[in-house]
């Protein structure tokens, strides 16, 4: 009996783990080209506003204590050259990264709700 349990059980787990493998594999894919139309879709859709760096320079160089400039990127990346008065807040690009960075972020970001904050 204990064979023919272990007979018919395995190849079930088997195909059960090979089907979600698959699954997440697939939900994985490929990023979305990367447009301007896309961006701009993607900020729609997550609340947040697209600036120039044309304007941004003017905001910066008129009023330069009322922003907070965030450079997202690596460490090494910000050490090799990075706007002038940019903070550094690495974003991992991971589903992730997004909850165990929340409290960091907050922390960065400060009590001033008035300031416009930037992220590159």
């Amino acid at each position: 009996m204990k064979n023919i349990l272990r007979t018919a059980i395995f190849p079930v787990i088997m195909l059960v783990m090979t089907i979600g493998i698959l699954w997440f594999h697939h939900q994985t894919g490929l990023p979305r080209q990367s447009s301007p139309e896309n961006v701009a879709l993607e900020a729609r859709n997550g609340g947040y506003q697209l600036i120039s760096s044309e304007a941004l320079w003017q905001l910066y160089k008129t009023t330069p204590r009322d922003i907070l400039i965030v450079d997202t990127r690596q460490g090494w990346e910000y050490r090799s050259g990075h706007i002038r008065g940019a903070v550094n807040f690495p974003m991992e690009p991971t589903w992730t990264a997004r909850w165990t960075s929340g409290r960091k972020l907050k922390q960065l970001l400060g009590p001033d709700k008035d300031r416009s904050i930037f992220f590159y």
